[in-house]
C-alpha cells in the first residue's frame, strides 16, 4: 500500500491530497457507492486498508476509486513497459533482390518477407540494379509484383515502388485486419474439416444391414423311380 501523504510527482491525487469536498465513489470491486463527502470516502478507503484515488478529476464531482495505489502504479508501469517493448521490436526489415534472381533464391527471400510481415515488421524490398540492368526497370517491377502476389492480403503497400540511386525500393507493412480474417478463416476451415472427418468416421462405424436372402426351402427329392429288380425265375 502506498504512503498516504508523502507522494511527490504522482499522476493522481490520492488520499489527503484530494481537494474536492465530495466525490463520486467507486468501491474496490467496481461497485458504485454514490456521491460521498471526501472525509467519509477516506474513512471507507482506510477501512479496506486501501487508498482513495482520484481517477477522473475533470468530472463533476470528481470520480474517486478505492484501490491499492501501489499495485495500480506497478500494473500501469508494466503495461507501459510492454508497450515500449512492442514498439521497439517493430522495425523495418530489408530484403534485397536482384532483377535476374533465380527461382530458388526468390523463394527463400520471399519466405523471409512473409515471416517478417507475420511477426509485425515493416519490410523494405530492394531491387539492386547493376550496369546495363538500369535500362530495364521492368525487370524490377516484375519482381516486386511477384513478391506482392506471394505475400497476398497479409500485407499492404506502405510506400510505392520508386528508384533510389541504382535501386528500386518498395515498403510493405502488415495488414493486421486481413491477417486476423485469414486466421479466423483458417480456424473455421480446420473446425469444419474435423467435423467432416468425425461424421465420416461415425458413418463408417454404423452396422451394415444384412441383405442375405432368407434360406430357401430345400428342393423336394423326387420319388424313387428305380425299377424293381428282376425276379430270379430260374
Amino acid at each position: 500500500m502506498a504512503p498516504r501523504n508523502e507522494q511527490r510527482g504522482e499522476q493522481h491525487r490520492i488520499n489527503d491530497r484530494i481537494r474536492s469536498r465530495e466525490v463520486r465513489l467507486i468501491g474496490p470491486t467496481g461497485d458504485q457507492l454514490g456521491i460521498k463527502p471526501v472525509p467519509d470516502a477516506l474513512r471507507m478507503a482506510r477501512g479496506f486498508d486501501l487508498d482513495l484515488v482520484e481517477v477522473a478529476p475533470g468530472a463533476n464531482p470528481p470520480v474517486c476509486r478505492i484501490m491499492d495505489y501501489g499495485k495500480f502504479k506497478y500494473e500501469e508501469g508494466q503495461k507501459a513497459k510492454e508497450a515500449r517493448k512492442k514498439s521497439t521490436n517493430v522495425s523495418v526489415k530489408e530484403v534485397k533482390y536482384r532483377p535476374k534472381i533465380g527461382k530458388g533464391d526468390f523463394d527463400t527471400k520471399t519466405r523471409n518477407v512473409i515471416r517478417f510481415i507475420d511477426e509485425g515488421h515493416k519490410v523494405k524490398i530492394t531491387l539492386q540494379f547493376r550496369g546495363r540492368e538500369m535500362a530495364h526497370p521492368e525487370l524490377g517491377s516484375k519482381i516486386l509484383d511477384d513478391v506482392l502476389e506471394a505475400v497476398g492480403p497479409m500485407a499492404k503497400v506502405d510506400t510505392q515502388a520508386r528508384f533510389e540511386g541504382r535501386s528500386m525500393t518498395m515498403v510493405l507493412s502488415p495488414d493486421k485486419q486481413a491477417q486476423e480474417a485469414m486466421k479466423k478463416a483458417a480456424a473455421e476451415a480446420a473446425k469444419q474439416a474435423a467435423a467432416d472427418e468425425a461424421a465420416a468416421a461415425a458413418a463408417a462405424d454404423e452396422p451394415v444391414a444384412d441383405e442375405t436372402p432368407a434360406d430357401e426351402a430345400p428342393a423336394e427329392t423326387p420319388a424313387d423311380e428305380t425299377p424293381a429288380a428282376d425276379t430270379d425265375e430260374t
